[in-house]
């Protein structure tokens, strides 16, 4: 199978400025993703997605060439990761370059363990489901079945659409969110637009290694955690 780790990183994050390029530790943001993709042996070929010239020349010292630069249109705020994904698949078509797969890494997750890429990538392999997440476990006291949404008349009710909660929390069945580590779909199902399909499996993440930068609060945060992992 032949699948393509696409890392996106555009130039104008605002929560944190230059984000993809500020230094974390002593590498830049990007960096401790295009490392985790190097060390995949399962990726076929690793491609950089921006807009920014910064951004490709450190994409580049980091031994990731970008093969083409992404259009303003989708590097804006509003731009989706479906539009960022499908761009890079029409690119590479284009260029009679085809792949059965997209591994879509976000640098705003850093840290991953060794091997975890590949893990997931043969998870979704063995699945034949059209993508694969990377996930956490939902803490018991957030779990859907003990969450309410408001109804018409104004008051409560299960967002799970029970009638009645499951009173126990050895009960709850397990629920997962998505980390954002790890998200892999086939390319035909990015096609027919959408980064899921009908089909996701799953591969969980270890949650000592979990943080998404978005704000400086976030990168502070980054910043204590790589004092306490190892990569």
């Amino acid at each position: 199978m032949k699948i393509l780790g696409l890392i996106p990183a555009r130039g104008g994050s605002k929560g944190v400025p230059k984000k993809n390029i500020k230094l974390l530790g002593k590498l830049p943001l990007i960096e401790y993703t295009i490392n985790s993709a190097k060390e995949s042996s399962l990726l076929t070929q690793i491609v950089v997605s921006t807009d920014d010239e910064e951004i490709a020349i450190a994409a580049e010292v980091s031994g990731v060439k970008p093969s083409f630069v992404r259009p303003e249109e989708f590097a804006q705020d509003t731009s989706t990761s479906l539009e960022v994904v499908q761009h890079a698949i029409a690119f590479f078509e284009s260029q009679n370059i085809f792949f059965d797969a997209v591994c879509l890494l976000q640098p705003t997750n850093p840290f991953r363990e060794r091997g975890f890429i590949d893990k997931a990538i043969e998870k979704f392999k063995i699945s034949n489901a059209d993508s694969l997440v990377s996930v956490l476990e939902i803490p018991h006291e957030y779990n859907p079945h003990w969450a309410f949404e408001e109804a018409t008349d104004g008051l409560l009710k299960i967002a799970t659409g029970e009638t009645h909660i499951i009173p126990r929390r050895q009960d709850l069945p397990k629920a997962f969110h998505r980390d954002g580590s790890v998200y892999i779909t086939k390319t035909e199902t990015i096609k027919n637009g959408s980064l899921y399909g009908n089909t996701i499996a799953y591969i969980e993440s270890n949650p000592q290694f979990h943080i998404n930068i978005d704000t400086m609060k976030d990168w502070e945060k980054a910043e204590k955690l790589l004092t306490q992992i190892h990569l």
